[in-house]
C-alpha cells in the first residue's frame, strides 16, 4: 500500500460536497485569462497589495488597484450589490487576497480569491501590463 493510499479517499458524495464549496471561494489564473480572453469579464478584478509604484510595475490586466487595507463599505459603493469581485495578491506565500476576500465577505460581497496571485500569472506565462491604469483587458 503507498502513502497515497493509506489514507483512504473520501467517498465521492462527500468529495462533491467539498469540491463544490472550495470552487465557490477561488478561481484560477487560467479562468481568469480565459475570461479577459472572451471578453466574458462579469466580475471586478482586484490587485489587492502593495504601492501604487509596485501596481504599475506589473499587473494582471484589467485589474484595478485596491489595497485591502482600503476595502470598506464607502471604497465598494461605486459598484452594485451583487457585483463579483476577485481579487489577488503576489501568490501562495502572500495572504493578502484572503484578507481582502474576508473583508469583502464582510461587507456583504460576494468574492473569490485568484488561487496562485502574480506568481502563478506568471507560472502560466500570462501576460502583465504596466502603468497606473488597469490597462488593456484583452489578452490572446
Amino acid at each position: 500500500m503507498s502513502v497515497v493510499s493509506k489514507m483512504s479517499a473520501a467517498k465521492p458524495e462527500n468529495a462533491s460536497r467539498y469540491f463544490d464549496a472550495k470552487l465557490s471561494f477561488e478561481t484560477d489564473c487560467d479562468d481568469v485569462a480565459s475570461a479577459l480572453r472572451s471578453d466574458e469579464m462579469d466580475f471586478v478584478l482586484l490587485h489587492v497589495i502593495g504601492s501604487a509604484d509596485d501596481y504599475a510595475e506589473r499587473h494582471v490586466p484589467g485589474a484595478l488597484h485596491f489595497p485591502h487595507w482600503t476595502l470598506d463599505a464607502q471604497s465598494v459603493s461605486q459598484w452594485p450589490d451583487d457585483t463579483l469581485f476577485v481579487v489577488y495578491c503576489a501568490g501562495p506565500h502572500c495572504n493578502g487576497a484572503d484578507k481582502a476576500a474576508f473583508a469583502l465577505a464582510r461587507l456583504g460581497r460576494p468574492v473569490k480569491v485568484m488561487i496562485g496571485g502574480l506568481t502563478g500569472w506568471a507560472d502560466e506565462g500570462l501576460p502583465f501590463v504596466k502603468g497606473p491604469e488597469p490597462g488593456n483587458l484583452k489578452i490572446s
